[in-house]
């Protein structure tokens, strides 16, 4: 981890329309908490509460490269709404309006969309049973699981569900059941969609490793993308959450999410605290 003298850690608390973030910045070296210090950083009691934690470090290939951990300290592929916070922070750092992040295996593009919006090209979604990754070949348009649902690959494994009520939906029960489903070898997101028009959704979101989120980034870009595929919605769709609303686009190039972020605060976790 990066210290400041006597061992405390500077981070950020950043959140895009309510899926929060804490955010270490590495460019300058050190390493990444420990899963057990992440786990205890997630606790909104006890430690400082987040959705996912992002670590920004250096990268030979693009301007910056993005770790994820979800709250209980597992390893997370992405995140959407926090590449989209980070770039939104390194563009006003640095006064350019177009970076390249590296995201697991992937290299992002984000742009100033203007008006305080920040822009991410996820990439293309995974369409590959394989690679999503699902324990068996089955058409991950029609899954063989009650309710029909589609599965995608957008950097995370993701599970989407389309319902007549996503309010009626015991997310809590549902959520956890679906995330660890046995097609899914490393566990799952699960979203809940009501399809509103042909361009435009509302969507309730389970984060595995996290729970139930007021958005997400990813989770947006994979119910859009199922949306399109069952030719419910066009490719471009206004995303309802519970936090907000994003803009996705699933163009040519890959799938661009549109939204606003906000840098809460900046703090630092204290030396006497992280030993204990």
């Amino acid at each position: 981890m990066n210290r400041n003298p006597g061992g405390a850690v500077p981070f950020m608390k950043m959140h895009g329309l309510g899926n929060d973030f804490v955010v270490i910045d590495l460019r300058a070296g050190g390493q990444p908490p420990a899963d057990n210090i992440i786990a205890r950083i997630a606790d909104r009691n006890r430690g400082v509460g987040f959705d996912q934690l992002a670590a920004i470090l250096p990268d030979d290939q693009a301007d910056l490269r993005l770790d994820f951990w979800n709250a209980d300290g597992s390893r997370s592929g992405t995140c959407g709404n926090a590449t989209r916070c980070v770039a939104r922070f390194v563009m006003d750092e640095t006064g350019k309006n177009h970076l390249t992040l590296r995201t697991g295996d992937r290299i992002l593009i984000a742009e100033d969309a203007g008006n305080g919006l920040t822009r991410v090209n996820m990439g293309q979604p995974v369409l590959d049973w394989r690679a999503i990754p699902l324990a068996y070949q089955v058409d991950i348009d029609h899954l063989p699981i009650e309710g029909d649902p589609v599965a995608t690959g957008m950097g995370n494994p993701h599970l989407t569900f389309f319902v007549d009520d996503a309010a009626a939906v015991d997310l809590d029960r549902f959520g956890a059941e679906m995330e660890h489903h046995p097609l899914y070898p490393e566990r799952t997101n699960v979203e809940v969609v009501h399809v509103l028009s042909p361009d435009e959704i509302l969507l309730r979101i389970w984060e595995r490793g996290t729970g139930p989120t007021l958005a997400s980034g990813s989770c947006s870009c994979a119910a859009a993308v199922a949306s399109a595929r069952r030719g419910l919605t066009g490719r471009r769709v206004k995303v309802n959450v519970p936090g907000g609303v994003l803009h996705i686009d699933w163009r040519e190039d890959g799938v661009w999410m549109e939204a606003p972020t906000a840098h809460v605060f900046s703090g630092v976790l204290t030396s006497e605290w992280l030993a204990g």
